[in-house]
């Protein structure tokens, strides 16, 4: 017999009993109470049942303790989800973790993509002169191209990246003004600037940029060392020191290119090179009096030694920095970029 109790208050005559009896169940007795806080109103249930209410037919009650046979599943593998689509391995305190090989082939994708950014960038500014020659079509794609790198930079704290950051930089293209006459000198007759180069070692919180000239007749070199200081994840302050001047280094035989562009017109050399043999052994005793002698150092004074450099992008062997004088692209020494 099952029933519903209502009542209303204790010493209230009026009671309503509702009852319903149930065959072929034999639950056990339980019952349920529920007190809300107004002391005016009670309700409970109460069910109870007994054996005697079971019909003779009914098959035995099982026990309680029955372990129900579970049927068989189909495995699901940890690298696939409910959709049957892999990517997620598992979860830790509630996050996915995603599937290593999905991973690793989303990595080579990006760096197949920044592989191509950087290779068209280095194909845009060849022949440029370090940009010091570059068309303003030349410099609308080259900053492009720059842009979508930055965008994509895989090394967002440059400085806490000393094993990327350490090493010898080769410049490809600058916009920079201070490196104007500099670069300009490449004009000259006979003249070139054969590179520049700008080492790091941020053990040492030191920087040197160089540059080599070449001509037919020696190689010049001469560079400027600096500090700096880390003031971001990306920006260091760089104070210049002194600048370095090395003994030129004379060339064993002069090499005279067929000809040269003056003003615009080309002037054939061709009836020099008969006068080569004399001007030879001149410059031979020439290298012979300055061999060894010792680098010129001149100290750098004043204020205007000091600038910024940020990095906005770094990898293992390309780097776009930006400083107070402009727009620098550097690619790292044994770098295949370089041989492009």
């Amino acid at each position: 017999m099952s029933s519903v109790l209502v009542n209303s208050h204790p010493w209230s005559p009026t009671a309503l009993l509702l009852s319903h009896r149930y065959q072929n169940l034999s639950p056990k007795s339980a019952s349920l109470s529920f007190s809300p806080p107004n002391p005016n109103f009670s309700f409970s249930i109460r069910c109870s049942s007994s054996s005697s209410f079971n019909d003779s037919t009914d098959p035995p009650s099982k026990p309680d303790n029955e372990i129900l046979p579970v049927p068989d599943l189909e495995p699901i593998s940890k690298y696939d989800d409910e959709w049957g689509q892999s990517g997620v391995v598992e979860f830790i305190n509630g996050t996915p973790v995603p599937d290593p090989a999905v991973v690793k082939e989303e990595e080579e994708d990006d760096g197949g993509k920044l592989w191509e950014l950087k290779r068209a960038l280095v194909d845009t500014v060849y022949g440029s002169d370090f940009g010091f020659r570059a068309s303003a079509e030349v410099r609308a794609e080259t900053l492009e191209l720059v842009s979508q790198l930055e965008a994509a930079n895989p090394t967002p704290a440059p400085t806490e990246s000393p094993q990327l950051l350490d090493g010898n930089w080769f410049l490809l293209y600058t916009a920079s003004s201070e490196l104007l006459p500099l670069l300009a000198a490449g004009s000259i007759p006979l003249v070139k600037v054969e590179k520049i180069v700008q080492s790091i070692d941020t053990s040492s919180l030191t920087i040197d940029n160089s540059v080599t000239l070449s001509s037919p007749v020696s190689t010049l070199s001469f560079s400027a060392s600096a500090s700096f200081e880390v003031r971001t994840p990306s920006r260091i302050q760089v104070e210049f020191k002194q600048g370095t001047f090395k003994p030129p280094e004379i060339k064993s035989s002069i090499d005279l290119p067929e000809s040269i562009n003056i003003f615009g017109q080309n002037i054939s050399l061709s009836s020099v090179q008969q006068y080569m043999s004399p001007l030879e052994n001149a410059v031979e005793g020439l290298a012979r009096t300055i061999s060894g002698q010792p680098s010129l150092k001149i100290p750098i004074p004043g204020e205007g030694t000091k600038s910024w450099l940020l990095t906005t992008y770094l990898d293992k062997d390309f780097r776009i920095s930006r400083g107070d004088g402009g727009l620098f692209v550097l690619v790292k020494e044994g770098s295949p970029l370089l041989d492009m």
